[in-house]
């Protein structure tokens, strides 16, 4: 069912499963429009627990010519090795990259195993002046947008940016089963910044389960403020919200 508010298009679906297909399917048919307006595309893609199925569904899609599409790398956290089972990158690899049909034109990893600053300006250096066709995002249970966690900064026109986790976020990383301890999870991470997604021509943001409700009715029906980041979406002029029966904030409306 296709609903709105603030702005925001909400897709609701019944299961998580089905809500992630959706959100891989559409985001398909735009990066094939934008390879058909442009001759190729550029997109941003996340990780976590919502994204299975989001990335299930993209790299199933017959619709890319992936050969000319560019892969720009959301989050990822700061000193944790690539062997490490929560690392973003090793994620992105397994369960996204090596799983398209053809290779794309270029995946714009982030590195965070070493100096997290030079790491910055590397990936602001690529991803400078590129128009983003589709970013790919989630919600945290925390309301955080990427890894900016609330407070969030709105106003930094920095791409990439090395952020402080708090612990809500933390421990979401836990309960989702990435991390044996709380200890175990990084205090620090580098993000895209919250202008840089904001620049997409399209956002996708895929909010599934009942732990993330209380953010994505915040997100949707609350003020924009730092203190729910994603709340910074109802000013997006294409943002489509896929939620299933557990997260849908206008449910009971």
């Amino acid at each position: 069912m296709l609903t709105a508010c603030n702005n925001m298009k909400i897709w609701s679906r019944e299961t998580k499963s089905q809500t992630g297909s959706d959100a891989g399917e559409h985001g398909a048919g735009l990066i094939a429009n934008a390879i058909r307006a442009n001759g190729h595309a550029n997109i941003i893609v996340a990780t976590g627990a919502s994204q299975f199925e989001v990335l299930e569904a993209l790299a199933a899609s017959r619709e890319v010519n992936w050969s000319v599409v560019t892969i720009f790398h959301l989050d990822e956290y700061v000193g944790l090795p690539i062997t490490h089972p929560a690392s973003f990158r090793r994620y992105l690899r397994e369960r996204f990259i090596s799983k398209l049909p053809a290779p794309p034109r270029a995946f714009h990893e982030i590195d965070g195993e070493g100096d997290a600053a030079a790491e910055c300006d590397r990936l602001n250096k690529l991803i400078g002046g590129v128009r983003i066709d589709a970013a790919f995002v989630g919600i945290g249970e925390n309301g955080h947008l990427a890894f900016n966690d609330p407070p969030a900064d709105f106003d930094t026109d920095i791409p990439y940016i090395v952020v402080n986790l708090d612990e809500a976020c933390r421990r979401q990383q836990l309960g989702e089963g990435w991390f044996p301890t709380l200890e175990d999870v990084p205090a620090q991470a580098i993000s895209m910044s919250i202008r840089q997604i904001m620049k997409s021509k399209s956002i996708l943001c895929t909010a599934p389960e009942q732990r993330k409700a209380a953010a994505v009715r915040n997100t949707v029906t609350g003020p924009v403020t730092p203190d729910v980041p994603a709340s910074i979406l109802q000013e997006h002029l294409d943002v489509t919200l896929f939620v299933d029966a557990a997260s849908d904030p206008l449910a009971d409306d």
